[in-house]
């Protein structure tokens, strides 16, 4: 299907119609350090209602649960990226527990996974952590939330023992192929997508593979300082990603599908809602 020229959305417009759940800012990332909260306002003016901030490490969990218990309507996660995988603590799993049952905000264990594309962390050791996070969100009965780079076939093989015992699952910010996505999708995962298909240099062929998602296993996300839209206009002078872009992200995926944003936004959140396991309605 021919996608439609990209226009700016008028983000009064779009904040009075629809609502959107950005399920992974990285909030806690340094580029956000002196403006998080301005953020968070920003974000909700143009109707992005809810945000889930990303736990990346033990410091960064804790960061982000003391920065979502700040707001209604924000929330985080608590988990150990694989790029930090070589730096856990010896009871890092005890931390991610805590944070996850003495954190009402705290809604799922992650952002773990592999990442095979700079290996900072040593693939036995990434191996290791993830295995361990996903079991100990077993024990928790908690969603995961994922991260995949360069290792599908390691991370499938992690994941589909596993899968019976797992709750909610999302591959966070996918940018795999047809067959990457079919294998996601038989072990019943969501799947979040960003602004990487904002780009025609690398994300056209993800682009093109959105509307093969289901749309009750669609979530949509900015990862927010990375992965500025592309084609984004006018461009932020200082390179972020935020949160209020997420609607900018929602029109190409909305055309890729040929629905409106308002069936969606509808969509995408509830997804998120009974991914998080939160009451759909919006408080506040």
């Amino acid at each position: 299907m021919a996608v439609e020229p990209f226009k700016t959305i008028n983000k009064t417009e779009q904040a009075s119609t629809e609502q959107w759940f950005d399920i992974g800012v990285n909030l806690t990332n340094s580029q956000f350090s002196s403006d998080y909260h301005q953020q968070i306002e920003l974000a909700k003016q143009a109707g992005v209602a809810r945000i889930c901030i990303t736990g990346t490490n033990e410091r960064e969990s804790h960061l982000a649960a003391q920065m979502a218990g700040q707001y209604q309507n924000v929330y985080s996660t608590a988990g150990v990226h694989p790029h930090d995988a070589k730096d856990v603590s010896d009871n890092y799993l005890s931390v991610l527990k805590a944070l996850y049952l003495d954190n009402q905000q705290v809604k799922a264990i992650g952002e773990c996974g592999l990442d095979f594309n700079r290996n900072y962390s040593p693939q036995e050791q990434q191996l290791q952590v993830f295995s361990q996070q996903l079991d100990l969100a077993i024990e928790l009965n908690a969603p995961v939330f994922l991260h995949q780079r360069d290792a599908h076939t390691a991370f499938i093989e992690v994941i589909k023992p596993r899968r019976n015992e797992l709750k909610q699952v999302v591959v966070h910010c996918f940018t795999g192929n047809r067959q990457e996505l079919e294998d996601y999708l038989a072990l019943d995962c969501f799947i979040g997508i960003t602004g990487w298909i904002c780009d025609e240099r690398r994300g056209k062929d993800v682009l093109e593979l959105v509307n093969q998602i289901p749309l009750n296993r669609l979530l949509i996300e900015t990862d927010a300082p990375f992965l500025l839209p592309r084609n984004l206009t006018p461009k932020p002078k200082d390179k972020r990603n935020l949160p209020l872009y997420l609607p900018h992200i929602a029109e190409q995926i909305a055309a890729q599908f040929n629905i409106t944003l308002a069936e969606l936004s509808a969509q995408t959140f509830a997804n998120a809602s009974e991914f998080f396991n939160i009451d759909e309605q919006v408080n506040g």
